[in-house]
């Protein structure tokens, strides 16, 4: 007998015995009467802090079935096996083509080739181990490659982040990307724990090996192939062209180019392909000292080794706007993600261990199509490129990023020197003053919420805490309207997919939207053999 048993609450000192023996206690069993156990999810309770504990949820296999009595922590695990995902009855006499090889592409493409489709995937950057030697070409000595950096190749943006796998969607999907990941390299832990995360350092096997797998199953990855046009036969795919002239034929094609291939935005505008503006948010990057992290939420400066280095989610509405910590890295950097020329963008980063000695987030705030005064489809997309530009500019003009302590940015002064947080972006920094390179529309909810979010997290409002200017990228300043089918509205066989076409904000969402379209795809069609 199988049972879901909830709310076992325990110290950070205890072991996988003691759950597991208070699980036997709320069965009225004892340890021996256990035939398996697992632990599927676990959270922190830091509200009685110092006093912290950890509540699991766990999967109990008794040897014979025992009668329950009525409680909302104990349900016996429903083991109804999911409906098959049939092919349809459509002959398709050409391979489906992705575009991308981020989350929602490399899922698409792993859920096709798992069904005999062999799907071909162009990603206009390169492989994880040149890209990552492009990366750090670029960190090092300010040479950027605007088709294969932080935004573009292998495993898309997330690669060269935190690798973070929360997600506020509920679908039963989220499971399937979870398991593929562990499945791929990724620690067992993200499979329970309430806040998993990979880390970049191992996400960058992950999806190396998620690729191998794709191959082996007849799927083919093409990195260097940039889409440069699609062929339409009416409101049909035909085909697509990449790098300029060479031609793939096909009729199904899922775009999952993410939210900073702006030339190829504009490619698909031009083929009346329709777009729709999107609220995003803008801000920057603020970093703290871990250990006043750590001391804020958890009571204790040093990390616990259980828990981990603390994080934290914050908001605040001023008017008809929100100031919010987003893609929160503890023990992490700040690292350099311009994907254009004379620009800068910023994002956080962490490897698994999370053991750098600064804390940081992005501090941003909501705009909406009405801040962009442009009916543009595309003046979202403008409206980043301005402030990224500008902020190439504050900061000299040589790709250093502008930088500013907290107590001089609420002055409205440039900052002349550090205090005691150093900055640990991963390119060039220049001491300026960020309320030059963002509109006063954001800078002043930025500051005026600073004060609520020291009363939530104790230290948050340091005078010494760095910022580093300009997050843009939290997500895609579009979207491009689907029809029941998923399909491009007016089109047949183009499928806008993950965070660049609007429907994701993060790698497991993308990834389920990813998986989405190729169910849609393989209900609709039978395999090109």
């Amino acid at each position: 007998m199988k049972l879901i048993i909830n709310n076992i609450r325990t110290s950070v000192e205890d072991d996988i015995e003691f759950i597991k023996h208070q699980a036997a206690k709320k069965l009225k069993l004892g340890t021996n009467d256990i035939k398996g156990f697992k632990i599927i999810k676990e959270s922190v309770d830091a509200r009685r802090k110092p006093s912290i504990t950890l509540v699991y949820t766990v999967l109990v296999e008794t040897y014979s079935k025992i009668k329950l009595s009525y409680s909302n922590d104990i349900t016996e695990l429903d083991e109804t096996p999911s409906p098959p995902l049939l092919q349809g009855n459509i002959q398709l006499n050409k391979k489906p083509v992705i575009v991308g090889f981020g989350p929602a592409g490399m899922f698409a493409a792993l859920v096709l080739a798992q069904n005999g489709f062999k799907p071909i995937v162009i990603e206009r950057g390169e492989s994880i181990e040149k890209r990552t030697e492009l990366v750090n070409l670029f960190w090092k000595e300010n040479k950027l490659s605007t088709e294969t950096n932080v935004q573009f190749g292998e495993g898309g943006a997330g690669t060269f982040s935190d690798g973070k796998l929360t997600t506020r969607i509920n679908d039963r999907r989220c499971n399937k990307v979870l398991e593929e990941f562990y499945n791929n390299g990724a620690h067992e832990e993200i499979l329970y724990k309430n806040k998993p995360h990979i880390g970049t350092d191992v996400l960058k096997d992950v999806v190396k090996n998620i690729r191998k797998r794709i191959e082996e199953l007849g799927g083919m990855v093409l990195f260097s192939s940039k889409l440069t046009d699609i062929e339409f036969k009416g409101t049909s795919i035909q085909g697509i062209k990449y790098n300029s002239n060479n031609i793939i034929d096909t009729n199904i094609l899922v775009l999952s180019i993410g939210h900073s291939a702006r030339d190829t935005f504009q490619m698909l505008l031009d083929k009346n392909i329709q777009f729709l503006q999107k609220p995003f948010s803008i801000g920057v990057r603020i970093e703290h000292p871990q250990e006043v992290i750590n001391m804020a939420q958890f009571g204790k400066a040093n990390v616990i080794p259980k828990l981990g280095p603390a994080d934290y989610q914050i908001f605040h509405k001023i008017g008809n706007r929100t100031v919010y910590s987003f893609c929160m890295c503890p023990g992490g950097i700040v690292v350099a993600s311009a994907s254009e020329l004379e620009s800068i963008v910023t994002n956080g980063m962490s490897e698994y261990k999370r053991d750098r000695d600064n804390a940081n987030s992005a501090l941003v705030v909501s705009v909406e199509p009405s801040d962009f005064e442009d009916s543009h489809p595309l003046a979202g997309m403008h409206f980043q490129r301005k402030w990224e530009k500008l902020a190439y500019e504050t900061a000299g003009r040589n790709y250093s990023a502008p930088v500013q302590l907290l107590g001089d940015f609420i002055k409205g002064c440039a900052s002349k020197g550090y205090g005691s947080v150093k900055p640990s972006y991963t390119g060039n920094t220049t001491l300026s003053d960020i309320n030059s390179c963002l509109p006063e529309f954001v800078t002043t909810p930025m500051k005026e919420s600073i004060s609520v979010f020291d009363k939530k997290i104790n230290g948050f409002g340091m005078a010494d805490a760095i910022l580093t200017g300009v997050e843009t990228r939290t997500s895609s300043p579009v979207r491009i309207p689907r029809s029941d089918t998923l399909e491009a509205i007016g089109f047949t066989g183009l499928y806008p997919a993950g965070e660049g076409a609007g429907y994701a904000g993060g790698i497991v969402s993308a990834a389920v939207d990813g998986i989405r379209i190729a169910e849609e795809i393989i209900s609709k069609y039978k395999p090109h053999y």
